[in-house]
């Protein structure tokens, strides 16, 4: 009988359970993940960027997260001799038409209490010589950071304090009791207190295996990124990043400087054949099927076809691809962008067909589920796990 088992390895993961064992020492903490490592999918497969809150209404779990967690991420990763660096941020405005968009972006940014600086195209241009834009938002506090050591380093925390980390270990089943819960794996089951499940891409059927119907499913968007080739890495300092579409929960295609000195472009958004999709090609029959019989998704798909095909353009075609980049940084040619790996976003889906865009969690006497833990949730990753022991404390 364990007090605690997490599910789920990712940075939300890792970060809870460092968490629970830091306000209670003593007791006894079991994470399971059921690949061979941690941090194998999101957190692994993500741009790397420390984000600064910039996009996010107001008093937001989405934006006050992100704020603490641009702090608490620096200051962990300090702690630890984990290399960071902080760049900043440009947010470019290619033509006249989304000076309005960047306008109220740099509104919001102000709200948030986060520093920005407003930079006219002459501004600009001396900041970054390859990047045209009619005006930018220069925001100092985004940053860069490999999350795969940061999640190497929750994960030493954790056994540190007495917890137990086990890989290769997927779960199967959940019966909730009264005075426990029963973890089926393959190999065996586990009995706890309490549970909390930070699932990422498979959330929704953590909640299903308690026989809770949730009112929203997980669909996983694939992120396509490329990278420049080496002779071009010192091409840009800074993020480089296009205003992006107000109705889509995604950032656009953007240049990124990497902690080890390569720059990323990327990503795009679109809607994966398979949970784990990393390919174009992957194809799950059953992630498939479920998702379309899901009234929210054919929802959703009517509502953003037009952007949906051009995601699906940019990821068939590179020139289509490189052309968003074109926008900002003119120079670029096809034969720059090399190849890297494509990364996958669990995004939760509403029955009404919205995309979900801020946390979600569904709550048992006995479990808490992590159900939607949009991006920034790696930048955020210590102030959620905070949020969920509060929450957990507080129904005592």
């Amino acid at each position: 009988m364990y007090d605690f088992i997490v599910i789920g390895g990712g940075i939300v993961g890792l970060a809870t359970a460092r968490e629970l064992l830091h306000r209670h020492p003593g007791r006894s903490l079991l994470l399971l993940e059921k690949e061979a490592d941690v941090a194998a999918h999101q957190t692994g497969h993500n741009s790397g960027v420390i984000h600064a809150g910039v996009y996010y209404a107001p008093d937001s779990l989405k934006a006050r997260f992100c704020v603490a967690g641009n702090t608490a991420t620096r200051t962990f990763c300090s702690q630890h001799g984990i290399p960071f660096d902080t760049p900043g941020k440009l947010l470019v405005a290619t033509a006249a038409n989304e000076r309005a968009g960047l306008e109220t972006l740099f509104d919001r940014i102000g709200a948030n209490g986060i520093e920005r600086h407003w930079l006219d195209a002459d501004a600009l241009a001396e900041r970054e010589p390859a990047v045209h834009g009619v005006a930018a938002i220069h925001v100092p506090t985004s940053g860069i950071v490999d999350y795969r050591a940061v999640s190497g380093a929750l994960a030493s925390d954790i056994e540190a304090a007495g917890g137990e980390i086990r890989c290769d270990t997927a779960v199967q089943g959940l019966q909730e009791y009264a005075s426990e819960v029963v973890v089926d794996t393959l190999a065996e089951t586990l009995h706890a207190h309490q549970i909390v499940a930070c699932a990422g891409l498979m959330a929704d059927r953590l909640v299903r295996m308690l026989d809770i119907e949730p009112d929203f499913i997980v669909c996983p968007f694939r992120g396509e990124y490329y990278r420049l080739r080496n002779e071009h890495h010192d091409l840009v300092r800074h993020l480089i990043y296009p205003v992006p579409d107000p109705a889509m929960p995604f950032l656009g295609v953007h240049l990124t400087p990497m902690i080890d000195g390569s720059i990323t472009v990327g990503p795009n958004a679109v809607l994966a054949t398979a949970r784990e999709g990393y390919r174009l090609g992957d194809f799950s029959a059953r992630d498939t099927v479920e998702m379309l019989a899901f009234a929210g998704v054919r929802r959703m798909l009517a509502r953003h076809i037009k952007p949906g095909i051009h995601e699906l353009r940019n990821a068939l075609s590179k020139r289509a691809y490189l052309a968003q980049v074109q926008r900002y940084c003119p120079d670029l040619k096809r034969a720059d962008l090399a190849p890297h790996p494509a990364g996958v976003r669990a995004q939760a889906v509403a029955r009404d067909g919205t995309l979900i865009g801020d946390f979600r969690f569904v709550d048992t006497p006995r479990t808490l589920h992590v159900c939607n833990a949009p991006s920034p949730a790696a930048t955020s990753a210590l102030p959620i796990a905070a949020h969920i022991v509060d929450r957990m404390t507080a129904r005592g």
